[in-house]
């Protein structure tokens, strides 16, 4: 890999059919059906999106194959798969075989590093949150490419808040995690590096985490905070559109404010390509602002706005002296939700161009 940066992108697994979607949707159900019905919203709105690959079925490795040479072609080094536990309708993984029959089957699975990102929606028991680390440290971390920072293996949370619920606690939470370190050292690995999506981190969660993040931060021994996408942080005032630049320079802006925020650990910029959950709407029903997917939609975010936010990352990175140079790019394959990088009929893969012309060297 000729890239110095570690440009961590997002893949979001429901592409393929998985036996809990089909015992509640049907047969071979996935969301490209979601996708192909959208409609647009506003003037200038452009849905539905299409696939410049059609409907692809991650699953297949020849498949995977294909998203790994062009993402690493145009200088993404790893992926972040959205990793479901326990969901679904029934206990276990969910939406693994992206991963699982996929990427971990594709022939050229070295050029591109990939991680998890558990998608904790749900709460665990203690139980079944061990259960689940065995499934972890067994299936992935001895995957030559299980990507590392410092030699320990990224895993990154969703929703930390969740996770503390669950467990009964925040003492209980360390405990949790300090198990979680300690099996993966006993099975031969250096260790882990434990990273924090900020959603979860949140001041509105603070009945359940606290009030001081770096506090738990610290009593939970993680490593490092990233996002996951700009909403989280930044809900632009307009509706139904709002000027992609203009969200890009205020989101951009506010990375020094989320190191300080979260002092104790690196804070890894993020880069959101676009933001559009309509088509997760009824089509049939007015589109009016109100909890998710009734948000604000990115309107203009032209792989030339989306090539100018990454330019701000990879400047931030620089000045920071961030170690390592990383920052986390949404999505990958968002199609229902706006941010997408695999190529589309309008734009080709110009935004995948756009991650080349500033990361790749």
């Amino acid at each position: 890999m000729s890239n110095s940066y570690e440009v961590a992108v997002y893949y979001f697994p429901q592409w393929h059919a998985d036996v809990k979607n089909e015992a509640s949707k049907g047969k071979g159900w996935t969301e490209w059906p979601s996708l192909r019905s959208a409609k647009p919203r506003f003037p200038g709105h452009e849905q539905p999106k299409t696939p410049l690959w059609g409907e692809i079925d991650e699953a297949d490795p020849r498949v995977s194959e294909m998203q790994i040479d062009a993402a690493a072609d145009h200088g993404i080094t790893s992926f972040l798969y959205d990793w479901y536990w326990d969901m679904g309708g029934g206990e276990g993984p969910f939406l693994q075989r992206a991963l699982e029959e996929g990427y971990l089957q594709a022939g050229n699975r070295d050029r591109l590093r990939f991680a998890l990102m558990w998608a904790n929606h749900n709460e665990v028991s203690r139980e079944r949150f061990d259960a689940m680390t065995d499934y972890i440290i067994r299936s992935y971390f001895g995957c030559e490419q299980y990507l590392t920072i410092d030699g320990k293996l990224y895993f990154s949370i969703y929703e930390c808040m969740t996770l503390v619920k669950g467990l009964g606690g925040i003492e209980e939470t360390a405990a949790a995690l300090a198990d979680f370190r300690r099996k993966t050292e006993a099975a031969g690995y250096a260790g882990l590096h434990l990273n924090l999506v900020e959603w979860g981190l949140n001041p509105r969660h603070a009945d359940i985490i606290g009030s001081d993040a770096n506090a738990l931060i610290a009593r939970l021994g993680i490593d490092s905070v990233t996002s996951y996408v700009w909403l989280h942080h930044l809900e632009p005032e307009s509706f139904p559109d709002a000027d992609y630049t203009g969200w890009a320079e205020e989101a951009t802006a506010m990375w020094d404010g989320l190191q300080a925020q979260f002092a104790s650990v690196p804070y890894y910029p993020n880069v959101t390509m676009g933001w559009d959950p309509s088509p997760r709407c009824d089509p049939d029903q007015p589109y009016v602002r109100g909890a998710y997917p009734y948000t604000p939609i990115a309107a203009d975010n032209t792989p030339e706005a989306f090539e100018d936010a990454l330019r701000k990352a990879k400047s931030y990175v620089d000045r920071t002296g961030l170690k390592p140079p990383m920052l986390t790019i949404y999505a990958w394959n968002e199609w229902t939700e706006g941010g997408y990088l695999e190529p589309d009929t309008t734009h080709g893969m110009a935004y995948l161009e756009a991650i080349r012309s500033v990361f790749k060297s």
